[in-house]
């Protein structure tokens, strides 16, 4: 007979030398520790995705400057070649020189301000979220407010989560003192609530859960 099936048969016959209480205890401490591990997975899920609704929100709020900014020396440049484009028309007896460098400001001006629409990225010109044009730069920040906006929705999942998980340990923490399979099953039930709130946050299958 192989030592196992040795081990195996005297356990049978000693019930395994432990009462229904110890191996009640022995199944709630692995259920802690599961839920535990889980717990710490939560966190560290609900941190990532404060951190990220933090950092996404100040890279759309330094994009919308930059539109802005950009959008002020757009106009600029085009008031600058409409008002040379009048003092040509106001003043017919310029000399030629004149007028042919005024008029090179003004396609120099008009030429600047159509880059400051469309301005995309030199080594990589098929991408919508780079360049610096306005084009470009309305779209980056509106991908960083799109990803704030998804962490906003995980981050509330994240924080119930780890609350009912919390909650759930300590249930089955007073389940083994009570020596109680009932209140075991309140915090397995918790656990499996809070399990589910926290692939929700990870994954979003329900994004308007909390509204």
């Amino acid at each position: 007979m192989e030592p196992a099936e040795q081990i195996a048969e005297a356990r049978a016959k000693k019930g395994d030398g432990r009462t229904a209480d110890e191996k009640f205890d022995d199944v709630v401490a692995i259920i802690i520790a599961i839920m535990a591990t889980l717990l710490a997975i939560t966190s560290l899920g609900g941190g990532n995705a404060a951190e990220d609704v933090a950092n996404n929100n100040i890279h759309a709020s330094d994009t919308w400057a930059f539109y802005q900014a950009k959008s002020i020396r757009q106009t600029t440049m085009r008031v600058a070649a409409d008002g040379l484009e009048a003092q040509l028309k106001a003043e017919p007896g310029m000399t030629q020189e004149a007028r042919d460098f005024i008029q090179s400001k003004i396609e120099e001006y008009r030429k600047t301000a159509d880059r400051y629409e469309s301005e995309p990225d030199r080594d990589d010109p098929e991408n919508p979220l780079k360049g610096e044009g306005r084009k470009q730069l309305t779209a980056r920040a509106r991908d960083y407010e799109a990803k704030r906006e998804a962490a906003q929705r995980q981050d509330p999942n994240f924080d119930f989560s780890e609350a009912l998980f919390q909650i759930a340990i300590v249930l089955a923490s007073v389940s083994i003192l009570a020596n109680s399979r009932r209140l075991l099953l309140v915090a397995i039930g918790a656990g499996a609530a809070a399990t589910l709130l926290m692939l929700n946050g990870y994954f979003l299958f329900l994004p308007n859960l909390f509204g």
